[in-house]
């Protein structure tokens, strides 16, 4: 018996009165709110396949505990969504809080977290620093007290941060949108956006010209050629995100362990993979080729937290790609 599309395919309209560009979680997540605020008639328009993007390479972290009030009730107001999307959507988007900690290896550290956690406070979310006694209560097998060139000092403790399925979210507002009266429309690739006295009249694809009004951009690390197809010049760069999943282990890891020091997180995955992830490249490109460097430094690195993990074996390694701002905020 074959299992039901979870969208239907749709042959494409010579006109649409919004059409999104990009098919990750945002693109994705625009169409099915509009419908749900009843505007119907919209085109959610892929390049590639739904999720090719960064929505199906990131690791999949949800937190609050950022650094500036205007960041924290952002990303608070994402958290609550997340809470209740399962239900929302009636898709199982496998969603667990079972905390995000933070560490701190010099005094530096720790004054810069207790800065987030008294910002984070104020804000209303729950976050507070802990130190290596309570670090080694709630994460057994890290490596706290070992320590010589990167003692652990304390951790920003965020309980409700967490992991959730990158695929499921994805697959959840496809079928909410599609169910809504949206359209999605994959392997259709937007290659300029007509503009007449400042206003919007269509974009031109490699399936035909589609007129509308209104065009949302959401393509992640390619906003900025979507936007200098209408002129808009927007002060961001592209740079390449890594990250890599080991074989499954026994489950040992509930908490998100993150440490800026080391340039590496770390995450556990239902099915016992070990994701790791580090900072994003030091250079603009639109590269999605995974590196030796970056492998090395990430294996290095985790090694200092759970030094028992020597001998286990990589799986696969991939590359995304982030839009950067010159603050680096986001």
């Amino acid at each position: 018996m074959t299992a039901p599309r979870m969208w239907r395919q749709h042959e494409l309209k010579d006109s649409y009165d919004v059409v999104v560009i990009g098919g990750g979680v945002h693109g994705l997540a625009t169409a099915y709110y509009l419908t749900k605020m009843g505007v119907r008639d919209v085109a959610v328009l892929e390049a590639k396949y739904l999720g090719f993007g960064g929505s199906g390479r990131n690791t999949a972290i949800v937190r609050s505990n950022y650094r500036t009030p205007e960041g924290i009730a952002f990303y608070d107001m994402s958290v609550q969504l997340y809470e209740k999307l399962a239900a929302d959507l009636d898709f199982n988007v496998m969603f667990s809080q079972h905390g995000h900690l933070t560490l701190a290896h010099n005094e530096r550290g720790v004054t810069g977290l207790t800065e987030r956690a008294l910002t984070n406070q104020m804000m209303g979310v729950n976050s507070r620093i802990i130190f290596p006694a309570e670090i080694q209560e709630i994460v057994p097998d890290l490596n706290v007290f070992g320590h010589c060139r990167f003692p652990i000092m304390a951790a920003l403790y965020h309980p409700p941060g967490g992991i959730i399925r990158h695929d499921a979210v994805v697959w959840a507002y496809a079928r909410g949108a599609d169910r809504g009266g949206a359209q999605i429309h994959q392997q259709t690739e937007v290659n300029a956006i007509e503009v007449r006295n400042g206003r919007v009249e269509g974009v031109v694809t490699n399936r035909g010209r589609i007129k509308t009004g209104t065009v949302v951009n959401a393509t992640a690390g390619y906003a900025g050629i979507i936007s200098g197809m209408v002129g808009l010049e927007i002060p961001i760069e592209t740079h390449p995100l890594q990250a890599c999943v080991t074989e499954p282990l026994k489950p040992f890891l509930n908490s998100v362990i993150v440490s800026s020091t080391l340039h590496v997180y770390v995450s556990q995955t239902d099915r016992g993979e070990l994701v790791l992830g580090a900072e994003v490249d030091d250079y603009a490109s639109y590269s999605l080729r995974g590196t030796l460097h970056f492998l090395e430094g990430a294996a290095l690195h985790l090694l200092e937290l759970f030094p028992f993990l020597a001998s286990v074996k990589v799986l696969r390694q991939w590359a995304g790609l982030c839009d950067m701002t010159p603050d680096y905020s986001p």
